[in-house]
C-alpha cells in the first residue's frame, strides 16, 4: 500500500509539473500569439497522434494515481460529513471541477494553439476560454449527479451494483442523447433550419427514404474551427441531421448532397441505437471489472465517496482496453453510411470530389498508420473511403458499356 502511494504520488507530481509547464506555454501564448503558418498536413497529422496517445497515458494515469492523492484524501474526509445521499456529489464535483480547470492550459496548448498554428481555427482567444467554463461547469453538474445515482445504486444495492448500474446506463444514455441536442450543443453554437435550394434539394433526397420531415439543421461551426463537418445526433423527435456552416459554405451542392446522403444513411439505419448499445455493452463490462476492486468487498469501504474515484479508474481503463472493438464498429457503420450515399445518389464522383475537399480543407492526412487506426480512428482513411469510390465509379462505367 506504502509503495503504491508513493508512486501515486510521483505520477501525480509529473502530471502537476506537465500542467505548469503548460501554463507557462499558455501564458506566453496569450502575450505573443503564434501566427498561421504552414498547412502541412504531414506534420499536423504526426502532432495530433502523439497528442492523442500522450493524451490518453495521462488520462490513465492520472486517473489511477487520484484515489492515492492527498487531496483526493482531503476532499474524501470532508465530503464523508455530508448526508448519505449528498457525498458523491460532494466528493465528484470539486474533484471534477479541480481537474477540468487545470486541463486548461494544456487543452489550449494542444488544442487551440495547435489548430491556430495550421491556421484551422479564427477563434479568438476569449471566446475559447468562456467556452471552457462552460465546459468546466457542464463537467461538474454532470459528475455530481452521476455520482449521486451511482452512490444511490452503491448504497441499496450493496455488492449487486455493477449490475444494477448497467441496467440504469441504458436510460440514462438515451437521455443523454434528448438532453444534448436540446439543451447542451446550443449553449456552444448557433442552430437554425437550412433555407433556400439547398434545403428543397435536401429535402427531395431525404423525402426518397421516408424522412422528408427530418430535421435538417446548419451549425455555425465555423465559431470554432474552419474545418467542415456533419454528423447526426439525437433521437426520437430530437433525431437531426447537422450539417456545418464551413461545409455548406465551401462545398458545391451536389458535395453537399453527397455528405448529406452519408449522414442520411446514419439516420436511416439508426446507427445511434446502435452506438448506445455498444456502450451500454461497454459499461457492463466496465463496471464488472471495477467491482474487481478489494475494497469492493467490506461495505464501509464502498459507501466512502472515494471509493467513486476507484470506480473510475477502473472503468477508464477497462474502456480504453475496450475502444478499439467500439471505434472497429464506428469504422463499419462509416463504410456502411457511404455504400447508402453512393446508392442514394447515383453519383460516387460526387462522393470523391466532397472527400478530396474535406482533405484539404480539414488538413486531414489521406491514411494514418494502421495501429492509429485501430486504437484511434472512427473513420476509416480518406484514402481507402476515396479508393473504394473510385473502384464503385469504374465498375459502374463497365457496366455502362
Amino acid at each position: 500500500m506504502k509503495q503504491r502511494r508513493i508512486a501515486a504520488l510521483l505520477v501525480g507530481a509529473a502530471g502537476l509539473g506537465y500542467v505548469l509547464w503548460r501554463a507557462s506555454q499558455c501564458r506566453a501564448e496569450l502575450r505573443s500569439p503564434t501566427p498561421h503558418g504552414e498547412r502541412d498536413v504531414v506534420r499536423y497529422a504526426r502532432e495530433r497522434r502523439t497528442l492523442a496517445v500522450l493524451g490518453t497515458v495521462r488520462s490513465l494515469a492520472q486517473s489511477w494515481a487520484l484515489p492515492e492523492s492527498p487531496i483526493a484524501d482531503a476532499i474524501d474526509s470532508v465530503a464523508a460529513k455530508a448526508p448519505p445521499w449528498l457525498a458523491p456529489a460532494a466528493f465528484a464535483a470539486p474533484i471534477t471541477a479541480i481537474g477540468a480547470l487545470l486541463e486548461i492550459p494544456v487543452d489550449f496548448i494542444e488544442g487551440y494553439t495547435t489548430e491556430r498554428r495550421y491556421g484551422l481555427t479564427d477563434q479568438q482567444p476569449q471566446a475559447w476560454f468562456l467556452e471552457q467554463m462552460k465546459g468546466v461547469a457542464l463537467a461538474t453538474a454532470l459528475s455530481a449527479i452521476l455520482a449521486t445515482l451511482g452512490g444511490a445504486v452503491i448504497r441499496r444495492t450493496g455488492k449487486s451494483w455493477p449490475l444494477v448500474g448497467a441496467a440504469f446506463a441504458f436510460p440514462l444514455l438515451a437521455l443523454g442523447n434528448i438532453v444534448v441536442p436540446l439543451y447542451i450543443l446550443p449553449l456552444f453554437n448557433r442552430f437554425e433550419p437550412i433555407e433556400g435550394e439547398i434545403e428543397e434539394r435536401l429535402r427531395r433526397l431525404a423525402a426518397r427514404y421516408g424522412c422528408g420531415d427530418a430535421e435538417i439543421l446548419k451549425m455555425n461551426m465555423s465559431a470554432q474551427t474552419t474545418k467542415a463537418n456533419a454528423f447526426v445526433i439525437g433521437i426520437g423527435s430530437t433525431h437531426r441531421i447537422v450539417i456545418g456552416d464551413t461545409l455548406l459554405e465551401n462545398f458545391t451542392p451536389e458535395e453537399i448532397e453527397f455528405v448529406v446522403a452519408h449522414e442520411l444513411g446514419h439516420y436511416v439505419a439508426h446507427d445511434t441505437y446502435r452506438l448506445m448499445a455498444a456502450a451500454e455493452a461497454l459499461v457492463a463490462i466496465a463496471l464488472l471489472f471495477a467491482s474487481m476492486l478489494p475494497e469492493n468487498r467490506d461495505a464501509e469501504s464502498r459507501e466512502r465517496p472515494i471509493f467513486l474515484a476507484r470506480i473510475s479508474a477502473r472503468v477508464a481503463l477497462a474502456s480504453t482496453a475496450l475502444r478499439p472493438f467500439v471505434l472497429k464498429l464506428t469504422r463499419d457503420r462509416e463504410r456502411a453510411a457511404d455504400r447508402f450515399a453512393v446508392a442514394a445518389t447515383g453519383a460516387p464522383g460526387w462522393g470523391i470530389a466532397a472527400f478530396e475537399r474535406l482533405a484539404e480543407q480539414n488538413l486531414a492526412e489521406p491514411e494514418s498508420p494502421r495501429w492509429f487506426e485501430l486504437l484511434f480512428a472512427s473513420h476509416p482513411s480518406l484514402r481507402e473511403r476515396i479508393d473504394t469510390l473510385h473502384r464503385v465509379a469504374e465498375g459502374s462505367a463497365k457496366h455502362e458499356h
